[in-house]
C-alpha cells in the first residue's frame, strides 16, 4: 500500500488502533526518498533528511499518528539544520522549534526532513537554493515552482502524503499547481508564524500541501490555532475543516473575476479553467462574473512590499550573531561586507537593494508609500466582491503550467510574473488554495479558490466538490520501487 493510501485520516486510525505499526509509514517514506535520489535525474526535494525517522516516537492518539510530514526549511525544527536554502545559515541549528513543528509533532507526526526551497523563500521555481535544485516529478526538465518546491515534489513523487510549506506571494499555491498537488494558504493570523524564519513578515504564511483536499485540510487542522508567541496570531475560533469537506456546493456563489482570465493567459489552462467552472455549477454553484479592477497593480506593490520588508529582516545576517561567518575579514565592516557577499545568493541580493532603495530617503513616499496605498486598494476589491454576495472566487493558479529548469533563472521579470494570480491574496490576507484540474501536456495544471477572511471552511467545500467532480490528476511516473508498496 503506498504512503499516501486511503488518506492520513484514515492511516491515522489505523495506527491508533493498532492495526498498523508505527514507523511503517515513516520507513516507506525513507525507501521512496532513497529511490528517487538513486535515479537518473535525482529529485532533490530534500535538504535534510533523518534516516532513522521511522524511529521516531509520538503520541499515538493524535490525528496525525505516525503520518511522515515534510516542512520546509524555513521553519526551525529540533534535530535538523535550519538552512533556508542559503549558505549563510549552512551550519545553522535551532535552539527552539517552530510552533507550527511543534503542533505536527503534538498530534503525532513523524518529520521525516526538511525540504528544499528558493532561497530564504525567494522565488518561483525552487532554482534558486544554495544546495541545488528540485525536479519536479512529472517530468526532470521542468520546475516544481516555488518556493515551497521542495515540499511540493516529495508529496507528488509519493514520499510523504502531507508536507508544510510557507506562503509569501504564491509559494504554496503556484508549486502545487505545478506538481498536481493541493496547497492552501489560509488567513493572515490563522496559522502561528513562530519559528518561521522571516522573509516579508506582514505577507509570510504558514501553509499546507497534501495529496488531495482532505488530507491539506487535516494538516490545516493540525497548524491552526491562537499562539500568544506570536503578536500577529489572532485568537478566533477554528471551524471544523475536514468537516466542510463532505458539504456540497449547492446555492454557493462562485465568483470569476475577469482580470483573472486575460487574452494571453495560456489556451490550455483557460480551457481548464472553464471547464473546472462549469463542473463547479454542475455540482449546484452558481457563477457570477465579478471585476477585482486593482489587480493590475498587485505585482508592482508586491516586488516593493516584499523586498523592502526582506531588506530589513534579513539585516541580522552580519556574521557576528550566527550563520556564516567570513574568517579572513580584518575590520567589522569587512566581516559585515564579507559575510554577506559569500552567504547570500543573486536572488536575495538582488531584493535586497530593491527593497533598501524602496526604503531610502526621498524615495519611501515614491515606492513604499505608494505601494500601501495599492495594497490597501486590492484588499478592498476582496472586501468589496465577498460583501456583494460572492462565497469564493475561482482564477487559475499559475498562467502556464510548469516551464523548464534554466528558463527564466536570467529574465527576474518573466518569473515575477509566475505569481501574478497568487499575490493579490497575500496582500489582502485572505485564504486561498490551489486544487488540480487537469493536465496540459502531461503536466499538471492547478485551479485557484479564494474566500473571505476566516473563511478556510468554505474554501475547502469549494474545493472537496471540485476534486469530487474533477478526480485527482494521479500520481506521476515514478523511478521503479519509489512510492513503497
Amino acid at each position: 500500500m503506498k504512503v499516501n493510501a486511503g488518506g492520513v485520516a484514515e492511516r491515522a486510525a489505523e495506527v491508533r488502533d493498532g492495526s498498523l505499526a508505527w514507523g511503517s509509514m515513516a520507513a516507506q517514506a525513507l525507501e521512496a526518498h532513497g529511490t528517487w535520489e538513486r535515479g537518473a535525474a535525482p529529485l532533490n526535494a530534500f535538504i535534510a533528511v533523518d534516516a532513522n525517522a521511522d524511529r521516531q516516537r509520538g503520541p499515538r492518539d493524535g490525528p496525525l499518528a505516525g503520518i511522515p510530514v515534510a516542512v520546509k526549511d524555513n521553519l526551525a525544527t529540533a534535530g535538523f539544520p535550519t538552512t533556508c536554502g542559503s549558505r549563510i545559515l549552512e551550519e545553522f541549528r535551532s535552539p527552539y522549534e517552530a510552533t507550527a513543528v511543534r503542533r505536527l509533532r503534538g498530534a503525532g507526526a513523524v518529520i521525516v526532513g526538511k525540504t528544499n526551497m528558493d532561497e530564504f523563500a525567494m522565488g518561483s521555481s525552487t532554482e534558486n537554493s544554495a544546495f541545488g535544485p528540485t525536479r519536479n516529478p512529472w517530468h526532470a526538465e521542468r520546475v516544481p515552482g516555488g518556493s515551497s518546491g521542495g515540499s511540493a515534489a516529495a508529496v507528488a513523487a509519493g514520499i510523504v502524503p502531507v508536507a508544510v510549506g510557507s506562503d509569501t506571494g504564491g509559494s504554496v499555491r503556484q508549486p502545487a499547481s505545478f506538481c498536481g498537488v493541493v496547497g492552501i494558504k489560509p488567513t493572515y493570523g490563522r496559522v502561528s508564524r513562530y519559528g518561521l524564519v522571516a522573509f516579508a513578515s506582514s505577507l509570510d504564511q504558514v501553509g499546507a500541501l497534501g495529496r488531495t483536499v482532505r488530507d491539506a485540510a487535516t494538516l490545516l487542522e493540525v497548524l491552526s490555532g491562537h499562539d500568544p508567541r506570536d503578536a500577529t496570531s489572532v485568537n478566533r475560533r477554528v471551524p471544523p475543516l475536514t468537516a466542510a469537506c463532505e458539504r456540497g456546493v449547492r446555492g454557493l456563489v462562485v465568483g470569476v473575476p475577469r482580470e483573472y482570465f486575460p487574452a494571453g493567459l495560456d489556451p490550455v489552462v483557460r480551457r481548464l479553467a472553464e471547464h473546472a467552472l462549469g463542473a463547479l455549477e454542475g455540482a449546484g454553484a452558481e457563477l457570477r462574473e465579478v471585476s477585482l479592477p486593482h489587480t493590475r497593480y498587485a505585482i508592482p506593490a508586491y516586488y516593493i512590499i516584499a523586498p523592502a520588508e526582506a531588506s530589513s529582516n534579513l539585516a541580522r545576517y552580519d556574521g557576528v550573531r550566527f550563520g556564516r561567518r567570513c574568517r579572513e575579514a580584518d575590520t567589522t565592516e569587512r566581516l559585515y561586507e564579507l559575510s554577506r557577499s559569500e552567504g547570500f545568493g543573486t536572488e536575495v541580493k538582488r531584493r535586497i537593494l530593491l527593497g533598501t532603495y524602496a526604503l531610502s530617503a526621498g524615495y519611501y513616499d515614491a515606492y513604499y508609500g505608494r505601494a500601501q496605498e495599492a495594497r490597501a486598494a486590492v484588499a478592498r476589491d476582496f472586501e468589496r466582491t465577498f460583501g456583494d454576495g460572492v462565497d469564493v472566487l475561482f482564477t487559475p493558479t499559475a498562467p502556464t503550467p510548469a516551464f523548464k529548469l534554466g528558463e527564466r533563472v536570467h529574465d527576474p521579470y518573466q518569473m515575477y510574473l509566475s505569481d501574478v494570480f497568487t499575490v493579490t491574496a497575500n496582500l489582502a490576507g485572505v485564504p486561498a488554495m490551489s486544487v488540480p484540474i487537469g493536465l496540459a501536456e502531461g503536466l499538471p495544471v492547478g485551479g485557484q479558490l479564494m474566500a473571505a477572511h476566516w473563511r478556510e471552511d468554505t474554501l475547502l467545500t469549494a474545493a472537496a466538490a471540485l476534486e469530487a467532480e474533477l478526480g485527482t490528476v494521479g500520481s506521476p511516473p515514478v523511478p521503479s520501487g519509489a512510492g513503497a508498496e
